[in-house]
Parts: C-alpha cells; structure tokens; sequence
C-alpha cells in the first residue's frame, strides 16, 4: 500500500483531498504544517490558528488516520518571508504563495515527508498532474484544475519535475461545489470552513503594518502624472526600430522624474506600494479614482495616474532575466533566438492571454496581444501551451 502524506490545514480543500485517497486504497497520514507565528499586521480572525489544528484533528479523527503538527516557521521566515521583505524594499511586489509551494510545501514538507516514509505528498490544489513518455523519458506535465474559477496552476508554476513526481492533487479534476458536497455527505468538521485569504501561512494583513517589522516608515511626495503625458506618445511612435528594439523598448516600464506632475499628497514609504494599487493613497478631490503607476523606493515617490484607463497602467511587453526562468517541462526549453506562441497569466485569476514568446541571450521576452494592465515587478509569469503550464519567471520588468 503507498504512503501518501495530506496536508492537512484545516480547510475543506485539504479535508475532501485526505478522504479521497484513503477511498483510493492509500495509507493516509495528515500533517498540520505551522509556518508562522507572529501575527503583527494580520487581520484579526483571518490568520492560520488553534483553531485551524483543532479542525485538521478532527478530519483526521473522522477518516481514521494518523495526525501530528510540524512547526516549518524558521525555514518559512528565512525562504519566504525574508524574500519578502528584500523584493519589496527594492520596489519589486512579490508572490509569496508561489513562493510557499515551492520552498516550503514541495520541498521542506516533501522532506519531512520522504523522512517518513511516505511515497507522495498530497494538497487540496485545484490542478492536475500527468505523467507522460517522450523519447524514453518520463515527464510529468502540470495542468490547470478543471474547475476554472478556482483553479490554482498559477501558484504552482514554480515546481520542478522532482517535486511533480512525488505530488498528488486529488480535487483537480473537481468543482468546488462537488468538493463542499462530500464534505458534508461525510460531516467533516471544514466542510462549512471559508477559504483562506491573504498570504499563504500568515493570512490576511494590514500589508504596511506587516513591512514595517524590516521596513522604517519614511515620508514622501505623491505625484500625480497626467493622461496625455509625451512618453505615452512617443511609446507608439516605433517606426524606426528593429524587431528586437521593439522588444526592449515594449518591455522598459515608463519612466517618471518628479517635474513631469504635480504633488498631490505624502506618503509614508513608497515601499509599501505596488503597482496597480487603488486603496491607501489618500488622495482626494480626483474626477476619477487614483491608481499608482510606479514607484521609485531610491528618490521614495510614489507616482499615479487619475482613472483605471490611465495610459501609464498599460504595457504590451515584458522581460524575465535568463537567470530567473524556470522550466516546469525542461524538454520544451527555449534556445536563443526561438519563439513560441504561447497563453500567459502575469497574476493569479487573471484570464491566459495570448502572446508570443521570444528568447534572447539575456533572457525571455513575453509580447502580448493586447496591452496588459499592472505589469509588476517581482511577480511571476506562468507560459501556458492549452492548459500546460511548461514555464515561468519573475518579471524583471
């Protein structure tokens, strides 16, 4: 009989995926994983709890399989949060649930897991593994969940073939609704649980509040930039530039000096913005809501346009760095000067758009069809071929 350890925190998603594989013949252990402690800047009542493991014990106590806790928070702070802080002092908004899966749940539970004896890990992801032969060689292709409202490749779409090998996704091929009905049918104890929010292990936070355990609070100016500012025109005006020239310039953000607006407001650290932003800016007396456009943490500005059609939150290209791609399928690697028509997400929920992907000796470029708004720095873009994720990266800019 295989070993598969669940990891169990709580949720329904987890629940259902423990009492799936132990219907499927397989010896089931539960884990509860406690990967964070401190709760500075989380919302009360949002954040990972007592509460949480009582839950998980009681799943486990109903499918009648073995359970214990692991504390991972001193990996958790050194691999995930601590990347958090440094990406955002920087300017960069980071992914910390992609950052989680791949640092902590495929990779210190997975050891913790093998330590056991188990064969496979097990989440309650909403996506799907395939294994397939290809020249002799197996791979295991990472696939969207069927249920694409919930659907969660995205947050995986940094693991590698050794983590994939020894993952089981049991809902995948599941909607949720179906998931929420046999945890009732069973009367598990999260079968009425809400999905968590927030940032993975911590949940739900005050983001300020939360940097400002590393980064000091520190005053300065909100400039508001004008619908009709001349690089937006001269953005269009390309006629002279070769291919790759193109390429470049499409992927280089919109560049701001303080002159090229008006002061609006003051903020308390342009760190604690990103890209996209609507709430938290304090800026009042606008036709239209404002949006932060860039943020520069070296002069600490904040800049924004006036309206969610601002020109300024629009790019129709971006560039991962050659040492930030990573290959989900490393038999579809790209070689300098190859292409691909390809799907890409740049944030988790977005709908996939089509783009064409091009590599270069300093690393990939990502041309979409239509311009995508808030593309951001330190996120991730997931390369998708139908519902295969075969790629990603952290966008570089």
């Amino acid at each position: 009989m295989k070993k598969v350890i669940v990891g169990l925190s709580g949720g329904v998603d987890s629940s259902v995926a423990a009492y799936l594989l132990k219907q499927q013949g397989y010896d089931v252990h539960g884990i509860y994983m406690i990967n964070w402690h401190d709760t500075q800047g989380v919302i009360e009542g949002s954040c990972p709890s007592d509460d949480d493991i009582l839950v998980a014990q009681l799943v486990a106590r109903k499918l009648n399989i073995p359970f214990q806790t692991v504390d991972f928070s001193e990996m958790y702070a050194k691999r995930v949060v601590e990347y958090m802080f440094a990406e955002y002092k920087i300017g960069r908004t980071p992914n910390p649930d992609v950052l989680c899966n791949r640092e902590i749940k495929f990779d210190v539970f997975l050891e913790k897991a093998l330590e056991l004896n188990a064969d496979f890990v097990a989440t309650g992801h909403y996506c799907r593994k395939e294994t397939i032969t290809k020249d002799g060689k197996q791979f295991h292709r990472l696939l969207s969940g069927i249920d694409k409202n919930k659907d969660q490749s995205y947050f995986l779409c940094q693991l590698s073939q050794n983590q994939l090998e020894k993952a089981i996704f049991p809902i995948g091929e599941m909607e949720k609704s179906e998931v929420r009905r046999i945890a009732e049918e069973q009367n598990l104890a999260s079968a009425k649980k809400k999905d968590s929010q927030g940032i993975c292990f911590v949940g739900k936070v005050d983001l300020p509040t939360f940097l400002q355990q590393k980064l000091k609070s520190k005053k300065g100016d909100i400039i508001k930039i004008e619908n009709d500012f001349e690089q937006y025109s001269l953005h269009n005006n390309q006629e002279n530039l070769s291919f790759d020239q193109k390429l470049i310039f499409n992927s280089q953000p919109f560049s701001y000096k303080p002159d090229d607006g008006k002061k609006v407001a003051e903020h308390s650290g342009a760190h604690f913005y990103t890209i996209g932003q609507r709430k938290g800016l304090g800026v009042g007396g606008l036709k239209e809501p404002p949006f932060v456009l860039a943020i520069d943490t070296e002069t600490n500005i904040v800049y924004i346009g006036e309206g969610q059609n601002h020109p300024g939150l629009f790019r129709n290209a971006l560039f991962i760095d050659k040492n930030e791609i990573h290959y989900v399928r490393p038999d579809m690697k790209l070689k300098i000067g190859e292409s691909l028509n390809a799907d890409v997400r740049i944030r988790y929920r977005q709908a996939l758009q089509k783009a064409e992907v091009f590599m270069r000796e300093e690393g990939m470029y990502i041309l979409f069809e239509e311009s995508q708004r808030g593309i951001t720095a330190g996120q991730f873009a997931a390369i998708y071929i139908d519902d295969e994720i075969i790629a990603s990266g952290v966008i570089n800019r």
